[in-house]
């Protein structure tokens, strides 16, 4: 996606400055004002390659992407289009195009409420006002999951910009288990989601490993200049959280393999919806399925075993086995009418 994304501002950048006719257009002003709003846009200092902006002109000049733009060189130097009415903006919708278009307006709506897509507001209203002139209005096809009411979102925005521009931040943070609000330098590095909560990853002047910091828990954000700001080439997304469920990731426990048993009734949710990526089938029984996950032991994923209830029971590690049988009778505990509380 951040390639199109960017060729689409390059296509736009272009479009606008041909669009401008009080000036003349040589290829090395296009190259130069789609550099800019590359920066500007996308934070991308390196700039646009001749060769790029080129490239980028034959592809709005074909059918490729349905702009067939009228562009000419004036004496073998200037860019211009030869129609003085023509943007690729105003190109004329199809009524596949207006149906697409409409759904997709529906389904952004429903990120309004999330501070992070506060941007995308007025672009998602002229597109509904773009499509609502030809279509008639009608609800929602997709309802998406979210949680319009979680504290924290309004920091979303902030930190992705603190990310983007690799600038360190100053947070004034109280965990669940602290009893005040204490100020954290951070060096951010990535935003995670998971279950409609928000968490920051990054990790703090002083100490080695990744922090983990829930945005529902932080109390204020302030930039802070005076720590150099320090990047981690080894950190990859998607090798760090490959091992674990959720958030959580406990270095002092090595990942290891969890087998289990799920009722014969339940077995298939699992089967279409896997609990991690590294799930596979180890039996079929006729009173189940046994499964096998590879993953490092945190709290999440007891969350998700007590999803089950008692659908499902951990046959391997032990470890893991007497911590949930335990955790299952504190919960009958509490459903003991014998057992005061």
């Amino acid at each position: 996606m951040p390639t199109n994304r960017n060729a689409l501002i390059r296509y736009r950048t272009i479009d606008k400055c041909l669009r401008n006719r009080y000036r003349k257009w040589t290829l090395n002003n296009l190259i130069e004002a789609c550099s800019e709003a590359l920066y500007e846009f996308e934070g991308i200092e390196k700039g646009v390659s001749r060769r790029t902006v080129q490239a980028d002109i034959q592809v709005m000049r074909s059918e490729k992407l349905g702009y067939e733009a009228p562009i000419v060189v004036l004496e073998n130097k200037y860019y211009t289009y030869s129609d003085p009415d023509y943007s690729i903006v105003n190109l004329p919708l199809s009524e596949t195009d207006l149906e697409v278009l409409n759904e997709t307006v529906l389904m952004l709506k429903q990120f309004k409420g999330f501070s992070h897509f506060r941007e995308l507001e007025e672009t998602i209203q002229k597109l509904e006002n773009k499509v609502y002139t030809e279509t008639t209005h009608q609800r929602p096809l997709i309802d998406l999951e979210k949680n319009e009411d979680l504290q924290g979102l309004q920091y979303l925005d902030e930190l992705y910009q603190a990310i983007l521009q690799k600038k360190n931040i100053k947070i004034t943070y109280q965990s669940f288990k602290a009893h005040r609000a204490a100020p954290l330098v951070i060096f951010p590095y990535i935003l995670k989601e998971y279950r409609n909560r928000w968490f920051l990853v990054g990790k703090k002047p002083q100490t080695q490993p990744l922090i983990h910091l829930a945005l529902d828990r932080i109390q204020a954000i302030a930039h802070e200049p005076d720590t150099p700001y320090k990047e981690n080439p080894n950190f990859d997304p998607q090798e760090y959280f490959g091992d674990i469920i959720g958030v959580t990731k406990n270095l002092g426990l090595e990942p290891g393999e969890i087998i289990f048993w799920v009722r014969k009734e339940e077995a298939p949710y699992l089967k279409t919806k896997p609990m991690h990526h590294s799930q596979i089938v180890v039996e079929e029984r006729e009173d189940g399925t046994l499964f096998s996950i590879f993953v490092r032991h945190n709290y999440e994923l007891e969350r998700e075993i007590l999803g089950f209830g008692e659908s499902l029971k951990i046959l391997s590690p032990a470890r893991l086995q007497r911590r949930m049988a335990l955790r299952a009778s504190k919960m009958a505990e509490l459903y003991d009418p014998q057992v005061p509380k």
